[in-house]
């Protein structure tokens, strides 16, 4: 059950070194190389052609049509970090716009993750904010109920402490546990190397039936080629 009215002031984040390596891969190599965990759910868009977000979590509780939260979260920013927010139930409206992506970029936050509404898209995209949302809705939200700030949340199927790797692009969006940053961020480097290779070798003709030896267990399955 959600903590409500509480702000964290003080939390770990991940390895500034092990983002930094996070940020060369794209989700899907991290994620695979995690051992195919940590993926929300797949309406969770970019809100502009080319977004791309790798930093450490402030995460962020919300009530539905209520932005009060992200206001009290914007204090909580460090450079580097990427702001995510949850909400109570489903909901659509827009808690998000240009002017709190002002304020978010001054404090250094280097993108948005959000289970909900987002606005004033075009101005994002001239802002070079990137945001990834459940939907665009111009529909405004009011200030009068509380969240929290800074507390372990479900954003859009995937838990997220605070402080824990987000890495998002066109995709999906990913979490990597702080814990975990550097070992992940080694296996992902790991696995583009390999897929280096295979990209080298499909391209010289190799069939992946060769390359992945799958003759043979095709045959055990029961494959027949008729000429």
């Amino acid at each position: 059950m959600y903590e409500l009215g509480i702000v964290k002031r003080h939390i770990t984040r991940a390895d500034k070194t092990a983002v930094e390596k996070l940020g060369r891969f794209g989700v899907a190599t991290i994620h695979e190389a995690m051992g195919r965990v940590g993926l929300m759910k797949t309406y969770m868009r970019p809100v502009y052609k080319g977004a791309r977000l790798c930093g450490t979590a402030v995460t962020v509780l919300l009530q539905p049509g209520d932005n009060w939260m992200m206001h009290v979260a914007a204090e909580q920013i460090q450079a580097g970090d990427v702001v995510v927010a949850a909400c109570t139930t489903d909901n659509f409206d827009g808690f998000f716009g240009d002017l709190l992506a002002t304020s978010f970029q001054a404090r250094g936050a280097l993108g948005l993750v959000i289970d909900g509404g987002v606005r004033d898209v075009d101005e994002l995209e001239k802002m070079g904010f990137p945001v990834f949302s459940r939907a665009i809705n111009a529909k405004g939200t009011i200030k009068a109920t509380l969240g929290s700030v800074n507390i372990d949340v479900i954003c859009a199927g995937a838990r997220v402490l605070p402080g824990d790797v987000v890495i998002a692009d066109v995709d999906g969006v990913v979490v990597v546990p702080a814990a975990r940053a550097q070992a992940v961020a080694d296996a992902a480097e790991k696995r583009e190397s390999f897929e280096g290779e295979k990209r080298e070798q499909f391209a010289a003709g190799v069939l992946g039936l060769d390359m992945y030896k799958m003759r043979e267990p095709l045959e055990k399955a029961g494959l027949r080629y008729i000429d």
